[in-house]
């Protein structure tokens, strides 16, 4: 259930929209919603305080264009540097959901750019709904694709899906569940045919209990191309994906450098989806 969420405020653009889609859900219109904005480190108490003054402006002027009910949302503003606020703020506030804008960059073009959105997703371990700017357009959350396989995070993804869609009239989740290639007969089968699909049975079973209507594919190919794929093929609205805490086992203070270079499958789709993505996450142990 998403209860408290954190929206890491950028200005006027595509995230504030898909903030106000998700305010036609029933459980979002719910939830607390903490509003931050951030001023980075200035060089004189001068500078400060203008920067404050403007500041407290842009974040008055960001929550009247939400149209949160007062008694839901709590405006902050802090000073530091915004990738370290936001994680610091999730964690302080026990936010469900984290929302920001992303830029879409990966690899060594987000370290060396200094990518906000991407520090968060290496080293936060709470669930994150991405959202580009200006690279596709903001519609009424209708079409849900759900990337789906055996693991425990693929279950958090279905679950999240399910509480998100099944308030919303007409709605539609999309479940997919890659097929690296088609090994053997029974591959075959369910690529022809995805409802027989092991994988897929439970995620069917809760859309029919909801009357939530679906439909299923299991497409042959590398999964986050596939997936990205079939997002734009379809005009998804959202993808919801599991991915697991990125920070490192051994050194939770910094950036698991592999990852970071953006070999896994949720650093793939989070910069080439077209459509906003919502990485769901178990934290480790």
């Amino acid at each position: 259930m998403i209860e408290k969420i954190l929206l890491a405020s950028s200005g006027p653009g595509n995230t504030e929209t898909m903030f106000k889609a998700l305010l036609e859900i029933p459980m979002i219109q719910r939830a607390q919603v903490t509003v931050l904005k951030v001023i980075p480190p200035q060089n004189s108490a001068g500078k400060m305080d203008s920067q404050l003054a403007d500041s407290e402006q842009q974040l008055a002027e960001t929550v009247a264009r939400l149209g949160i009910e007062d008694s839901k949302v709590n405006p902050m503003l802090l000073e530091g540097e915004p990738k370290d606020m936001v994680c610091k703020v999730a964690d302080e506030t026990d936010a469900n959901l984290i929302i920001m804008g992303s830029r879409g960059l990966g690899g060594l073009k987000a370290i060396f750019k200094n990518s906000v959105s991407q520090y968060v997703f290496q080293l936060s371990s709470k669930p994150m709904l991405l959202v580009k700017d200006d690279l596709y357009s903001i519609r009424p959350i209708k079409r849900v694709l759900v990337a789906l396989d055996k693991s425990d995070m693929a279950r958090e993804s279905l679950r999240v899906a399910i509480d998100l869609t099944r308030d919303i009239k007409d709605s539609e989740l999309v479940f997919v569940h890659t097929l690296s290639n088609l090994r053997s007969s029974i591959d075959e089968a369910i690529n022809a045919n995805p409802e027989t699909d092991p994988v897929l049975a439970p995620a069917i079973a809760e859309a029919k209990r909801y009357r939530i209507n679906y439909r299923c594919l299991a497409p042959e190919g590398k999964p986050g191309q596939r997936i990205c794929a079939l997002a734009d093929e379809l005009n998804v609205n959202l993808l919801i994906l599991g991915s697991p805490d990125r920070r490192p086992s051994i050194a939770k203070g910094l950036p698991d450098i592999d990852r970071l270079l953006g070999g896994s499958l949720s650093d793939y789709v989070r910069i080439n989806a077209p459509c906003p993505v919502l990485l769901t996450r178990i934290a480790a142990n």
